[in-house]
């Protein structure tokens, strides 16, 4: 077994590297030259680039379902914070930036949150949702994503109604694990968000209208049998399509998956 790390040592030592981490990216922000966006608008720019919706009440294997209303309730405090927000040319979006800390001072609950490669809770919990909605309709524009991390290549839930490539979740924890993307275009974005009973739904809208639409699936998904557990591959595969000729024009290999599985595959086709 490995020399621990420091902020493995107890719960004070982790609390240390935290509040470390989280002054770091203070300091890098107000040092920074980038400029962040930060300016809203009630009302949405005319051309609607790409819109979707994720269910936000879902079986996760054995995840006790109040987590799951936390969440929900947590997602409608930062849901505000975030709509409306304009992306200017040359403008970063940071969702740390405008949603802030989430803190039971704000009124955030215990929702579900991943640790260690593993389920747990934290307060504020959920709110990775919120990224993979954004991440995803990111993925369907020219906009450049800058900062996203991931469950460490982890399967960690049975699919239950996805719509969305496995891999291409983020993870975040306040407010040195960010999202982020960058405008590097001419043009205009806009982030629209809210929550109906049973979803969270977003679309990305623009002043200009786009050449181009983007196609994103998984080929070669199997699930293998390894030395050490069952293991989830495929590829994922984004296509460039002009809209006018209706071609692809560029075709690349968004994400390679090898991700452990952590939940019963009882019932799943395993390549031995």
């Amino acid at each position: 077994m490995g020399r621990k790390l420091f902020c493995e040592l107890c719960p004070l030592t982790y609390e240390i590297s935290r509040q470390k981490c989280i002054l770091s990216r203070h300091i890098r922000n107000f040092t920074s030259k980038e400029k962040f966006a930060k300016a809203k608008s009630p009302f949405p720019l005319p051309y609607q680039i790409f819109s979707h919706s994720s269910l936000m009440r879902r079986k996760l294997g054995t995840v006790d379902m109040v987590l799951q209303e936390n969440k929900v309730f947590n997602l409608s405090l930062a849901v505000p914070l975030v709509n409306g927000v304009l992306i200017h040319p040359g403008e970063i979006f940071s969702f740390w930036n405008l949603v802030g800390n989430t803190t039971l001072a704000k009124g955030y609950k215990t929702g579900l949150a991943i640790k260690m490669g593993s389920p747990s809770q934290d307060v504020g919990g959920g709110l990775c949702q919120f990224t993979n909605l954004i991440h995803w309709m990111v993925l369907h524009t020219p906009l450049t994503v800058i900062e996203r991390h991931q469950h460490d290549q982890l399967d960690l839930f049975p699919d239950f109604k996805r719509k969305v490539p496995f891999g291409l979740g983020t993870s975040i924890v306040y407010n040195y694990f960010d999202y982020q993307f960058q405008n590097n275009t001419t043009a205009t974005y806009q982030i629209v968000i809210y929550q109906t009973e049973e979803n969270l739904c977003g679309e990305i809208r623009s002043d200009q209208s786009q050449p181009y639409q983007y196609k994103i699936y998984t080929v070669n998904e199997f699930f293998s049998k390894e030395e050490d557990g069952i293991y989830r591959n495929g590829e994922v595969i984004l296509e460039k399509i002009d809209t006018y000729f209706n071609v692809c024009i560029e075709r690349t290999i968004l994400q390679k998956n090898h991700a452990k599985v952590t939940y019963d595959t009882t019932g799943l086709k395993i390549l031995q």
